[in-house]
């Protein structure tokens, strides 16, 4: 029923793997890919591709001639898999009760000899990024891989797997099974923190403009990609206290508040600005450091709220909605600084300037010391003025500091959340407006263990990369609806 194709590795992974797989009935063989240099002393029952890997569509290609039977089966890793018990026929057993086109599955990670479980989420419309966990192991309908060539006759070096998935869920389930199926090896033991600025290390920058040119090519096959045509926004709003206002939800962040409002309020700007700190109920001295600084300085509006089930997004809707609130409100974290004293004007000159109705800046990494950290400036340069709303339902973010046109806010609004409620509200003014972007570093983004996503486990991870993709499911679905006249 199956084909496997595994990655050449080192020759004492490949054989445990190999034979691991052998060890189902429901595999017909099993086939190496590898660039012609390896040379591998492996049995001679098992064939040979050669390729540079499942991420090129050339190898895809390959695969997807050289396969006879019903099923593909890919292992991405090339550390040494071990399944568990009939497995393989649990999977096509699934495979043939519900024809999905690839199937995924729960599993075990092995972490420094330790054996860990490691569920994942299930696949749905919006689950567009590139980095989505499927874990290593993945059996395709071959017919489904078949249907998907025309979508691989682009030449792609890095993505060819990304291609093949997105042309597979145009016409084909993509279904998680929640059951333990395999252990596979987890080689990179970085926390959480660490790991989530990975797709804008500025060396990745190749890969990103080929998944954005794939992602692209799947939302104009289902309809949901916006032709760089935006309504107008009307920047002449009267009536407010200020031109501008920062606003910081805060919460138990004494050790980081005072340089945060600091960096506010030495601010130059050539209109009146103030800085309103929603206090969402501290405990830590934080409360008391606000009100005391609040006394000595006119533009520090301090807020509690009057109800105590705000997340992050509810703060901000309620220094939105203050009356205090000025014409353009502009975010900065309680663990952050901005980087000079023309942070507030620059935003607010590009918004004139660009007649956006949003604003998104670049910031740069540092530790706790200030001390410049790896990857460095973080400027999303895979935005563009013509793509950057369609590419955004790829990617995890948009950049930060983010800026608002304070009545498109307070009419739009963020959802009361206390992850990803800056994206959700961001996808959704995209998908009317025109967002103004600035390269250069405004603000340094301070990385310490108190970060809200310094070490997530898994379950918390997946709870917010299921969120994301249901607030891109969500969009995309509008996006489509738009697009047909129905919305």
């Amino acid at each position: 029923m199956i084909t496997c194709f595994i990655s050449a590795g080192e020759q004492n992974n490949l054989q445990p793997t190999i034979d691991a797989l052998k060890c189902s009935s429901m595999v017909a063989e099993v086939v190496v890919i590898a660039d012609e240099s390896v040379n591998h002393d492996i049995s001679e029952t098992v064939k040979h591709i050669s390729g540079s890997g499942f991420h090129t569509t050339e190898t895809l290609r390959q695969i997807a001639e050289y396969a006879k039977t019903p099923y593909i089966l890919f292992y991405t890793k090339s550390l040494p898999l071990k399944t568990g018990a009939f497995a393989l026929e649990r999977m096509v057993q699934i495979a043939e009760d519900t024809n999905a086109g690839l199937l995924y599955a729960d599993h075990y990670k092995m972490i420094n000899g330790e054996i860990k479980p490691h569920p994942l989420i299930d696949y749905q419309s919006g689950s567009l990024r590139d980095d989505f966990d499927f874990g290593s192991l993945l059996l395709y309908k071959t017919e489904a891989v078949k249907q998907a060539l025309p979508a691989l006759n682009i030449p792609r070096m890095y993505g060819g797997l990304y291609a093949l998935r997105l042309a597979v869920s145009r016409n084909y389930s993509v279904l998680r099974i929640p059951e333990f199926l395999y252990t596979e090896m987890e080689t990179d033991s970085r926390a959480s923190g660490e790991k989530i600025f990975d797709y804008v290390d500025p060396k990745n920058r190749a890969v990103q403009i080929e998944m954005e040119e794939i992602c692209t090519e799947h939302l104009i096959a289902i309809g949901g990609w916006l032709q760089p045509r935006f309504s107008e926004i009307d920047l002449s709003g009267s009536g407010f206290p200020v031109e501008a206002s920062v606003i910081i939800p805060v919460r138990n962040r004494v050790k980081t508040i005072e340089d945060a409002i600091k960096s506010v309020l030495s601010q130059e700007t050539k209109f009146p600005f103030n800085l309103i700190v929603v206090d969402n109920h501290s405990t830590d001295g934080t409360t008391e450091l606000l009100e005391k600084m609040a006394e000595s300085n006119e533009k520090l509006i301090h807020l509690i709220p009057d109800r105590d089930d705000l997340g992050i997004g509810g703060c901000w809707n309620y220094g939105v909605v203050h009356e205090a609130c000025g014409k353009f409100a502009i975010q900065l974290d309680s663990d952050d600084l901005y980087i000079n004293k023309t942070v507030i004007q620059t935003i607010v000159d590009a918004f004139y300037e660009q007649e956006c109705a949003m604003v998104v800046g670049s910031y740069q990494m540092v530790n706790f010391k200030l001390e410049e950290i790896p990857p460095g400036l973080i400027d999303h340069r895979e935005w563009t003025p013509e793509n950057g709303r369609n590419n955004a339902l790829r990617i995890n973010g948009l950049g930060a500091p983010r800026a608002f046109y304070t009545p498109v806010l307070r009419e739009i609004r963020l959802p009361n959340t206390s992850y990803g409620e800056d994206y959700a509200v961001a996808l959704r003014i995209s998908r009317h407006y025109q967002i103004g972007r600035i390269y250069e570093p405004l603000y340094l983004c301070r990385r310490w263990e108190e970060n809200s996503d310094a070490s997530l486990d898994v379950a918390k991870m997946n709870s917010h990369n299921l969120y994301k993709d249901r607030i891109r499911t969500i969009e995309l679905e509008a996006r489509i609806r738009l697009n047909k006249g129905t919305l």
